[in-house]
């Protein structure tokens, strides 16, 4: 089949199809917004304010050490290990002035993962705060790392006393430590060093981040991205969205996960403001939107349940928001009306992956449907096949989303293997296969239905825990569900659902209830037979429930009965 078109019908007006960006290094957006308004904020964090002027310089100072004290040269990937703060922009943008490549690690890595993206991607310098240091400091031990160079969150944060109204991290308000032992650089002293870089050798072409991706199957893999593929992401949305300088942002989601990072990325492509937040806090995300007056906020589901749930939501005041975007996790229908009532604005879902840099599809701001990934980005082509043949299926049809486009990988680090199986070649272009089962209607709108190995088989029926999700979202008592499969003799498998309920309706509901109410809402082969209420559920940095987790302990609890069955089978 041809490339789909029919989405055209339902573009943004004055945006265009097709877009060419400059072959450059990422570094050139920094140096371009620190020249229109160095005096600008180009951070807040916790009260202290970052210029674009000093942003650059730190930046430009962190380079020249990297290289002239630690050897980082064109091409060398450099760790990073930090949750949200300023020296994860200067660090990550640094990096990227050597014409090197970023390997960010989520903050909540072990030990023994630290030590496996070292190994994997051969990086011999770590730049970290230290609260991250136990995880790193083995490395130095045994010379498996060649140095690291160690900040302290406090270095770019405000005092509380400026800040009353919000509750600093301790790892934020902590002083900084003495450094011993040998391999270790103070941020502070090499941005006081105050070396000069080499000139860029660099362009769009080059490596600019190996992203690992969460391991579902084996060992995590890393995602080439290119500063081509970022420079795509960035004025894909500022086309899109028509994002202004102007426009404050806060800034949640982990930097060092796709999402945040194309938010810290695009913040610097346009020159506005970010608002920093090193971890999740919803009275902080509250107080800044009301006392900031900020404009924009990329959030997932539970970010928003929780805020949604808040009893003094209807006294805030949140109407300088006018963009509400995201995407990782379907929004309900009961929280979409919620957001609309009470902000009187469309929450604008998207759909992407690690391989894709970011977002793929995303909803016309003028005309954004529920519930719906979007459509194919700017330059993005996107199509629905069956995962065993990989025939092209029509409008309305169950199948594996596919999508070709300007910000797609150029396959994982080392492992062509896996490269080869995540890609299909489709009228000689090269598609990423999403893993993900969804379908496009007659107007070229995309909706993913869940993950293709995530299916529960029920006697034969096939079940998707998502579509259930959606469902036990509409009911008033619950602020969040997830639905796994169980054991069940009779049909194989059978629905379970983890549900958190609201504060107020904690003690008040039996785990049936939600089970009747199910009955009136869903077919009855769908309609969850076990409810668990569980105080919350265990999730990523950036707020995707950690459903395979749940089903590992689910699994175990089962393995007995699975086996008393084998034996009388």
């Amino acid at each position: 089949m041809a490339r789909l078109t029919r989405h055209y019908a339902h573009w943004p007006a004055g945006v265009p199809q097709t877009l060419e960006v400059a072959d450059r290094n990422l570094f050139s957006h920094l140096a371009k917004s620190a020249e229109a308004a160095p005096d600008k904020a180009a951070i807040s964090y916790y009260g202290r304010s970052t210029s674009y002027r000093s942003l650059h310089a730190d930046v430009l100072a962190l380079a020249g050490y990297l290289q002239q004290r630690l050897g980082v040269r064109r091409g060398d990937r450099v760790l990073l290990l930090m949750q949200n703060c300023p020296q994860f922009v200067i660090a990550y943008y640094a990096v990227l002035r050597c014409d090197a490549v970023v390997v960010a690690m989520n903050a909540m890595s072990t030990a023994q993962e630290v030590a496996y993206y070292a190994s994997d991607s051969g990086a011999r310098v770590l730049i970290a705060t230290q609260d991250m240091m136990d995880r790193a400091q083995c490395l130095l031990d045994d010379n498996r790392l060649d140095g690291c160079v160690v900040g302290a969150a406090c270095e770019f944060a405000g005092r509380p006393e400026e800040v009353p109204f919000l509750e600093i991290p301790e790892f934020v308000r902590e002083a900084r430590r003495p450094l011993t032992g040998t391999g270790l650089h103070a941020f502070s002293g090499a941005l006081a060093a105050g070396i000069a870089p080499t000139p860029m050798q660099g362009g769009g072409s080059d490596l600019a981040v190996v992203a690992y991706t969460s391991g579902t199957t084996g060992k995590p893999k890393g995602a080439m991205l290119t500063h081509r593929n970022f420079a795509h992401a960035s004025l894909q949305r500022v086309q899109w969205l028509s994002e202004q300088a102007d426009q404050t942002e806060l800034l949640v989601m982990p930097t060092s996960h796709l999402a945040g990072m194309n938010v810290m990325n695009l913040a610097i492509y346009v020159g506005r403001t970010v608002v920093l937040l090193s971890r999740w806090d919803g009275d902080a995300v509250v107080e800044l939107i009301e006392r900031l007056r900020l404009y924009a906020w990329c959030a997932v589901t539970p970010m928003l349940a929780e805020v949604f749930s808040r009893p003094d939501i209807a006294q805030r005041d949140l109407s300088s928001l006018r963009r509400l975007y995201g995407g990782a996790t379907a929004m309900p229908e009961a929280l979409i009306r919620k957001i609309e009532e009470r902000l009187g604005l469309s929450f604008i879902e998207s759909y992407g992956l690690t391989e894709a840099c970011g977002a793929s599809h995303i909803n016309p701001p003028q005309a954004a449907r529920r519930q719906c990934a979007g459509v194919p980005h700017i330059n993005c082509d996107a199509r629905v096949i069956d995962p065993d043949s990989g025939v092209e299926l029509g409008p309305a049809h169950a199948g594996e989303i596919v999508i070709h486009g300007p910000t797609l990988f150029g396959g994982y680090w080392n492992q062509p293997e896996a490269t080869a199986a995540a890609t299909i070649e489709i009228d000689g272009k090269r598609f990423l296969r999403s893993g993900d089962i969804g379908h496009h209607d007659e107007d070229g709108y995309f909706y993913v239905t869940d993950r293709l190995k995530r299916m529960i088989n029920a006697a034969g029926l096939k079940i998707w825990p998502a579509e259930i999700e959606t469902s036990l979202y509409g009911h008033p008592a619950v602020q969040e569900a997830c639905v796994i499969s169980a054991f069940d003799a009779r049909r194989g498998e059978t629905v379970k659902a983890f549900v958190v309920l609201r504060p107020a309706a904690r003690g008040t509901l039996a785990p049936d209830a939600v089970t009747e109410w199910a009955r009136t809402r869903l077919s009855a082969y769908k309609v969850p037979r076990m409810v668990e209420f569980v105080d919350a559920l265990p999730k990523t940095a950036t707020g995707k429930i950690l459903w395979r987790e749940l089903q590992a302990q689910q699994d175990e609890r089962d393995r007995a009965a699975r086996a008393a069955a084998s034996a009388l089978a």
